[in-house]
């Protein structure tokens, strides 16, 4: 038995439980988790704007060491440390064969699998991962291996927000120095855009949010720029950005009128990539006209376009030069019985990423 949070259904508050992990079957990796750092996906997740059979355990965001693996396995071995990738590719689909993982057709494959049991019924992995657990099982893609000396603590936020946010940038905009970028939401994926911008050198950077307690935080992760989000936010975006708006827009909350917001903000011609995660019931709207007149391209980013074992190593790099700052990031801790604050402390808009330690003394 180990103990988990448990969403037994969408719209209520988890439960820690204690749930019964089986061993890993063929091609399987079980892990002990160390850390796992609370996105808002796991929010959309509980509160049924993205569908997950239920129970299920949530977290997908986390890092560990491998308890033990199944048959067959190769790629990692007990007592590697790993970050968990909850999007793992099969690496034989038409998009994998495209060189396109994050689109993977059977990366979601996991998560409608039970996985373990929660007194004698099935019990899903949400995301595939299940990282809100003491230990949790998963696809062997599904467990990237890092060097020992990162702490696995920080090493957590790599698994989504750094992944997303950094990719973003790097992969699926490709901002150049000197382009101006411009972030709609500032949580741990928009605070993972702004020092991933920093890092290639766009020049301004212009944090939005609707929370004035983020400026400080914004600036310390490179934003140049600050705006309170609001009805004057894109002009303030223009006029910080020579009177024609970004050439990048990355928005990274997921909502119809921040996706306008980013459109609003960005040049004629510019980049506008939609990050976050929005309800299919949420529906954006666009002239034909302004389709045609504004020549902007309006782009969906899936994980960061990322292929975390090749994507992996480079922000490593980057964090070992000192230029990508992991624990920044984190703006609280808790444990797996502070589970519904910290969901409730991001629903709020506090902070950017609550990490739940469930080994203090790794």
């Amino acid at each position: 038995m180990v103990r988990a949070a448990v969403l037994t259904e969408q719209g209520k508050p988890l439960e820690v439980r204690d749930i019964d992990l089986p061993e890993p079957g063929p091609g399987q990796v079980r892990v002990r988790m160390v850390a796992a750092g609370v996105c808002h996906s796991d929010l959309s997740l509980a509160n049924g704007t993205l569908k997950q059979p239920v129970p299920a355990v949530l977290g997908h965001e986390g890092a560990g060491i491998v308890a033990s693996v199944g048959e067959g396995v190769t790629r990692v071995a007990p007592g590697d440390h790993v970050i968990l990738n909850w999007a793992p590719a099969c690496g034989d689909c038409w998009f994998c064969g495209q060189g396109e993982p994050w689109l993977c057709e059977h990366a979601s494959d996991a998560a409608a699998v039970p996985y373990a049991k929660l007194d004698g019924a099935d019990l899903y992995p949400a995301l595939g991962a299940g990282a809100f657990a003491e230990e949790t099982i998963v696809p062997e893609r599904g467990a990237v291996k890092i060097p020992e000396d990162v702490p696995l603590d920080r090493a957590a936020v790599l698994g989504c927000a750094v992944l997303t946010g950094a990719g973003a940038v790097f992969n699926t905009a490709g901002v150049r120095r000197g382009q101006s970028v411009v972030v709609v939401g500032v949580g741990g994926i928009g605070l993972s855009v702004l020092q991933a911008a920093r890092i290639v050198g766009a020049a301004p950077i212009v944090a939005v949010d609707v929370s004035e307690e983020k400026r400080e935080l914004a600036r310390a992760h490179g934003a140049t720029d600050f705006v309170v989000s609001g009805k004057d936010a894109a002009k303030a975006v223009r006029n910080a950005t020579g009177g024609r708006g970004a050439d990048h827009a990355f928005e990274c909350v997921g909502r119809p009128e921040t996706i306008r917001l980013a459109w609003s903000a960005s040049r004629r011609g510019g980049d506008v990539v939609v990050v976050g995660v929005g309800s299919a019931k949420a529906p954006v709207e666009f002239s034909a006209l302004e389709l045609y007149w504004f020549g902007r391209t309006l782009q969906g980013c899936l994980f960061g376009s990322s292929n975390p074992e090749v994507d992996v190593p480079k922000l490593l790099d980057h964090v070992a030069a000192g230029e990508l700052d992991l624990s920044a990031l984190v703006t609280g801790e808790t444990t797996l019985d502070g589970i519904n604050d910290a969901f409730d402390r991001m629903s709020a808009g506090h902070g950017a990423r609550t990490l739940v330690r469930m080994d203090a003394g790794a």
